[in-house]
């Protein structure tokens, strides 16, 4: 499942699977929490500039942490809309997850733009943490 999630070129493919992986293996208890706590669709927009001519790359996934508690690779299916859309570069997405930058910080320096609910974008970052710690 997790191999599903990666696309080649991305740093951050490897981070979207990690975090698919730590969502297969939460209890339903901790998947239950998480949705409560999140409840909502994050899709995340990951650009990267494609060698030396100026058109960019870019990979799609859907976090659903409102009724599944699941990663998929695309946009969200039907019947599933997203409530926040985040686009960043590969490189902020690898600073984030990894804890060197905030979400805030990225959106305030226009590292990261969001489309949707704003409020909700915020819990990305908790989100990122919550399955870091427990890979």
């Amino acid at each position: 499942m997790a191999d599903d999630l990666k696309v080649a070129g991305f740093k951050s493919s490897e981070l979207i699977a990690s975090l698919g992986s730590a969502f297969e293996s939460y209890s339903p208890a901790e998947k239950t929490s998480q949705i409560k706590k999140t409840n909502g669709v994050f899709e995340i927009v990951v650009k990267k500039p494609q060698g030396p001519s100026p058109a960019a790359q870019e990979a799609t996934w859907t976090i659903d942490l409102k009724k599944a508690g699941t990663v998929i690779k695309g946009k969200a299916p039907p019947g599933t809309k997203a409530d926040v859309t985040i686009t960043m570069d590969d490189e902020t997405f690898v600073d984030l997850a990894s804890g060197k930058l905030n979400g805030q910080k990225a959106f305030m320096t226009g590292k990261l733009k969001t489309k949707g609910n704003i409020m909700l974008a915020t819990k990305l970052d908790g989100v990122l943490k919550g399955t870091k710690a427990k890979l």
